[in-house]
């Protein structure tokens, strides 16, 4: 039981769950409110990408907490799984594994022939999780707005597998293609926006020991006070796009999603906002972290208004 419990936490299964919701919830509220029920030929495809994007993802995080194990004995030595419940080389076998599973859903669910670009992107995530580990995320920012990438990516690779959608024809289309679109573009900045914030954060709770290991992220090279000022101006941005939106829609009546929004997501952010500014210690940052990660589901909730508004 301790192996199946460690082998989770390596793989960080509630991040993963995070992902297989975000998948669902934009393919039943949102692409199959547009275009109806898919076929079941379109509902394999569907599950097929959620566990390649699943198995992709737990290899970057398996892959992650091996080359992180000196920096995570020091910012977080409780969690540590890596040469504690389970040896490293098993850790490179599961990343290989999980990575094989991965590649192999992915071009089992989108043929080559047709989609080998997203096919050989899902080969491209696989590959930059790997820098990632090793190199990207010591760097400044570059770290940071790759794994934002990739967090956006998740709902991309959704909109690019729909058949329906002729992207190259896009602004000859449809109603449905346009709506689609957008809801598309409006999720993916959000988890972009969201995750660079939150990983931003993260850096300055773990900037201890990444300062040990020679890391060169935001708050080491930049300090506390830029870094502050770097996540307030995406915080502003990301509150003042949200509330724009809630303008946008009141004229529909959206009442139900407007008191959501604003209660379950621009709240919050602005609490973020205003305990950013007094934060100093780790255990601040953590906390401002974990409210950040509730507005991630509460913002991934939101989807389900659209099966009714739609």
């Amino acid at each position: 039981m301790k192996k199946i419990v460690a082998f989770l936490t390596l793989i960080r299964a509630s991040n993963l769950i995070f992902i297989v919701l975000t998948q669902f919830l934009f393919e039943y509220c949102i692409y199959q409110r547009i275009y109806g029920s898919p076929t079941p030929a379109q509902s394999v495809q569907f599950w097929l990408i959620v566990l390649a994007s699943v198995f992709i993802a737990a290899a970057g995080n398996s892959i992650n907490d091996y080359f992180d194990l000196n920096i995570d004995q020091i910012n977080k030595p409780s969690k540590v799984v890596v040469n504690v419940a389970i040896s490293r080389r098993w850790v490179i076998f599961f990343h290989l594994v999980l990575s094989m599973l991965g590649l192999f859903f992915t071009a089992y669910a989108l043929p080559i022939q047709s989609y080998w670009y997203l096919v050989f992107a899902n080969m491209m995530c696989i590959v930059l999780l790997w820098v990632y580990s090793t190199n990207f995320k010591k760097q400044l920012l570059i770290g940071n707005v790759l794994i934002s990438l990739l967090t956006a990516w998740v709902i991309l690779i959704l909109f690019f597998s729909k058949a329906p959608l002729q992207i190259n024809n896009l602004l000859e289309s449809g109603d449905k293609e346009i709506r689609f679109f957008r809801l598309t573009i409006l999720y993916a900045s959000f988890a972009f926006i969201i995750s660079l914030i939150r990983e931003v954060i993260k850096d300055v709770e773990d900037r201890v020991g990444d300062a040990k290991y020679g890391c060169r992220t935001i708050p080491i090279v930049w300090g506390l006070t830029a870094t502050k000022v770097f996540v307030a101006v995406w915080l502003v941005v990301l509150i003042a796009v949200l509330i724009i939106l809630q303008f946008y829609v009141l004229p529909m009546g959206w009442w139900e999603s407007i008191v959501y929004c604003v209660l379950a997501i621009v709240a919050p952010l602005v609490w973020v906002f205003v305990k950013l500014l007094s934060a100093q210690t780790e255990k601040d940052f953590g906390k401002l972290s974990t409210v950040i990660k509730i507005v991630m589901l509460t913002g991934i909730v939101s989807m389900v208004f659209f099966r009714y508004y739609l």
